[in-house]
């Protein structure tokens, strides 16, 4: 099936500010971030693996973004980046955190003719990947590869009838809803894991605390303080197998809020840190650690050992168990007492391992152990689930997603 050809330039909204950049260098600095106010989107909060990530902002103050009125982006605006990983696309969704946004430098933002263009359908579009590699084959690459508004403006498209466009975008929204849905299942899951970490080892109320005697004035009746190398082994040595290919993962592969490892790929290996199913990898440079990069290791065969980058620590579980490391490892005192730990060059420093020998851990006695892993075994096995049904749900959609762009199928 063949469709009309149009550049993006002409299905934008006939309304001012419709298609622009950026801010000019100086006009948004880190100068001009506040603790609340409008947020600023940056590459952050545009994902493969989301439509648009409405969360862990930069704000800048009511004025400011009146200021920059021209670089506002609103509900329904599809945000492109300028500069960095090109091809990354998304869409501010109708029911957004925040009534307006400011984009970056590094961003462009695009509003739409909504009686020639569905919004929809032109973020998915963009994730096409040819769609993906023109922009990629446009880019300047003097310097960092780039793009500009000019290029963007000249990017041909398909534009079939406004009521095709909708129908396409209805069952490529159908997946991302199904998979958007996992994921908010999975958020809940994860933090009741955590919080019950919260409830049962920092305030204490563990089964049974309220007949249970404090020794000291401290600890509980058969609890025990060491520092967290005797709970821990922190990088524990271990030996690849004779095969060529292992599961290597990188510091990028790694969330920020969720326990989930966002890729694993097979590749030869080489030297580098090594971990197996129940281990947590944590990272241990600036500003990865800030921002709160942590996983837990769960995609692999019990018999597998992985591999993965120098710049995170394996942590595995010792006189605990392997939901008790990951849970300790989200923790603000924990993450705080790394953070000092830090030494190396501005920018670019990294955690002593030797910090992990004076942060003090509570071991509750085995009965507690046992039932805590109970019960956040069950939380972490649904996790693991709902994430294989998304990727299930995302191959599905990828492979949809060329085929009704190119009108091979019929809807």
């Amino acid at each position: 099936m063949t469709w009309p050809i149009d550049k993006i330039e002409s299905i934008k909204a006939n309304t001012r500010n419709s298609l622009v950049g950026g801010p000019f260098g100086s006009e948004l600095t880190t100068q001009h971030y506040v603790e609340e106010g409008v947020p600023v989107i940056r590459g952050a909060n545009l994902s493969d693996e989301q439509a648009f990530i409405d969360d862990n902002f930069v704000f800048v103050s009511e004025q400011k973004a009146d200021k920059l009125i021209a670089n506002n982006a609103y509900p329904g605006d599809i945000i492109f980046t300028q500069r960095g990983t090109l091809g990354q696309v998304g869409i501010i969704p109708k029911n957004s955190n925040f009534p307006r946004y400011v984009i970056s430098q590094s961003q462009m933002k695009l509003r739409v003719d909504s009686t020639k263009a569905d919004e929809r359908f032109v973020y998915y579009l963009f994730r096409h990947p040819e769609t993906v590699q023109n922009i990629k084959n446009r880019a300047i690459t003097s310097g960092v590869p780039h793009i500009n508004l000019g290029i963007l403006r000249e990017i041909e498209i398909p534009v079939p009838h406004l009521d095709m466009q909708r129908k396409i975008a209805n069952i490529l929204v159908a997946y991302d809803d199904m998979i958007e849905n996992n994921r908010r299942r999975m958020t809940l899951l994860e933090d009741a894991a955590r919080l019950l970490y919260q409830e049962w080892f920092v305030h204490l109320r563990f089964p049974g605390y309220e007949h249970t005697r404090i020794i000291d004035g401290i600890l509980p009746e058969g609890w025990e303080r060491v520092p967290a190398v005797e709970a821990i082994e922190i990088n524990p040595r271990m030996q690849l197998s004779d095969e060529k290919e292992h599961w290597w993962v990188e510091m990028s592969d790694l969330p920020t809020e969720s326990m989930v490892i966002q890729k694993a790929i097979k590749r030869e290996g080489r030297s580098g840190s090594k971990f197996r199913n129940g281990d947590t990898l944590f990272a241990r440079i600036t500003p990865c650690l800030e921002n709160g990069k942590t996983g837990f290791v769960n995609f692999m065969d019990d018999n597998e050992v992985g591999q993965g980058s120098t710049e995170f620590i394996v942590m595995r579980s010792n006189r605990v168990t392997p939901e008790y490391v990951y849970c300790l490892a989200r923790t603000y005192n924990f993450r705080e007492n790394a953070i000092k730990s830090m030494i190396g060059s501005s920018g670019r420093q990294r955690v002593q391992v030797s910090s992990f020998e004076k942060y003090m851990v509570l071991i509750p006695p085995l009965k507690i152990l046992d039932l805590f892993r109970c019960f956040t075994e069950l939380l972490f096995d649904q996790i693991k689930n709902l994430h294989i049904q998304n990727q299930k749900l995302r191959a599905a959609r990828d492979l949809l997603l060329p085929r009704l762009m190119n009108g091979e199928i019929a809807v």
